[in-house]
């Protein structure tokens, strides 16, 4: 029988940098105002280079609005998706996602609270609203990881799912309590609980770029690690795996970047559950080659979400998480059908 590698070849990847760079063009050129083809490809490559920008509008709007939200789509995309693929791994739940654990309730928590207190930045925007929802989601994680430890102290799968789910709610009913009392700031809260990111900015570009950097680093030399769960806790310790260390490890990464991801572009949904389901049906099960499927197949699935939120019925703009939860819950039912089909 002819071996296969672990990893994805060299063109492999070459492929996935293809589509994700022709769904960022794409959603550059495309949206109220469309841009050539060509004028966008001169103005990127101009500034590259520190040439000149060619005269007209197109190089304002394409470097000042919308190639900066395109990144920050596309990284969010990234991050929440390879979350994804981790928590299913490291759980053994299909179901699993980044917000398993709670930890984008409470970074939503904290945001929200920054909104409804005016919690601000001097000379940072919304710098309130992301280090409240850092700092929110980093407690929720040491809480929920507390009470999973007092209650089973070898912190098993079954206890953190439980915790988690237990958590999510505890923070929803504190989130509508805040938005009860939030007075004329209900309609940001509402708008931002639906998730966007239309207000980027480079700054946010630099804070996503770095956390997916460190943590996406952090979560990929994990693969080995994750395969072993798939067999269950027990054999992965048969085989090596400090099965505790590695669960810290992931949880803790994965914290950190919906963490900074949710502070940057609110709560946005089914990222985490249904891209790593399509990735998987592409790459297989092998973390090794599922976790890079993952983030890259994230980040071009946001880049279409968000494309169609700002153009389907313009010149009004959808939440890119209201376009998420209506197109992912589709494709989760149709993957799901097909994986049980298959079976």
């Amino acid at each position: 029988m002819k071996r296969t590698s672990e990893h994805f070849s060299p063109a492999v990847y070459g492929l996935f940098l293809l589509a994700l760079a022709a769904a960022m063009l794409l959603c550059i050129c495309a949206g109220s105002v469309a841009i050539p083809l060509g004028d966008t490809l001169t103005v990127l490559w101009n500034t590259l280079r520190g040439q000149p920008m060619p005269a007209g509008v197109a190089s304002a709007i394409i470097l000042s609005v919308r190639l900066p939200r395109v990144l920050c789509v596309a990284l969010v995309g990234a991050s929440l998706s390879l979350c994804g693929a981790a928590m299913q791994g490291l759980l053994r739940n299909p179901l699993a996602d980044g917000s398993t654990l709670g930890v984008s309730s409470g970074a939503s928590l904290g945001a929200v609270a920054a909104i409804a207190l005016g919690v601000t930045v001097p000379g940072w925007p919304y710098g309130g609203t992301m280090i409240m929802a850092m700092i929110f989601a980093f407690l929720s994680l040491v809480m929920i990881l507390s009470l999973a430890y007092v209650l089973d102290r070898s912190l098993a799968t079954n206890s953190i799912i439980l915790i988690g789910v237990i958590f999510s709610m505890f923070v929803s009913s504190l989130i509508s309590l805040v938005i009860a009392f939030a007075g004329e700031k209900v309609k940001t809260i509402t708008f931002w609980t639906m998730g966007s990111l239309s207000g980027s900015n480079y700054i946010y570009v630099g804070l996503l770029a770095a956390a997916l950097l460190v943590c996406g680093v952090v979560i990929l030399l994990q693969a080995r690690e994750l395969n072993a769960f798939a067999v269950g806790e027990d054999n992965a310790r048969h085989v090596g795996v400090n099965v505790r260390r590695v669960k810290l490890t992931v949880l803790a990464a994965v914290s950190a970047l919906i963490g900074v991801s949710v502070s940057v572009g609110g709560t946005i949904g089914f990222v985490g559950l249904v891209v790593p389901h399509m990735a998987r049906m592409v790459a297989g099960p092998n973390h090794k080659r599922l976790l890079p499927a993952s983030l890259f197949a994230g980040a071009i699935f946001l880049l279409l979400a968000d494309l169609v939120g700002r153009t389907v019925i313009s010149p009004i703009e959808l939440p890119i998480g209201v376009v998420t939860s209506l197109v992912g819950s589709v494709i989760f039912v149709v993957v799901f059908y097909r994986t049980r089909k298959g079976r």
